[in-house]
């Protein structure tokens, strides 16, 4: 099973932080202005660390002075269905309680990379 999540993350500075169950880990992006919910629409998403597993149901408070200090929401969480990956390009199909459809994340350099619904 191919699961997913998107966190409302409330630390220094809002963002959401959108996971996806792949390898034994969650790949992991933080998105400043959160996951688009229409076509076409593009939104940074800069890579993070890979997560445990475990962190695919957290929901709480992060500790001032740890990494990522702040409260953590789930906002949406589901299955997705791989469509294509490359090292340039990830398509996937997204079935969550708030976000449904396909998108694309696209690498452009380093971390970064554009979170697109299609």
């Amino acid at each position: 099973m191919n699961r997913f999540v998107v966190q409302e993350h409330h630390a220094r500075n809002l963002h959401w932080d959108f996971r996806l169950e792949k390898e034994g880990v969650l790949k992991s992006w933080a998105v400043p202005k959160g996951v688009p919910e229409k076509k076409a629409v593009k939104r940074l998403a800069i890579q993070v660390e890979d997560h445990d597993l475990d962190y695919i149901d957290f929901e709480g408070e992060i500790a001032e002075g740890e990494y990522g200090a702040g409260t953590v929401k789930i906002w949406d969480s589901g299955t997705y269905m791989p469509e294509s990956e490359s090292a340039k390009r990830i398509v996937i199909e997204l079935a969550g309680n708030r976000i449904k459809g396909r998108y694309s994340l696209v690498h452009l350099k380093e971390k970064q990379w554009l979170m697109i619904k299609l």
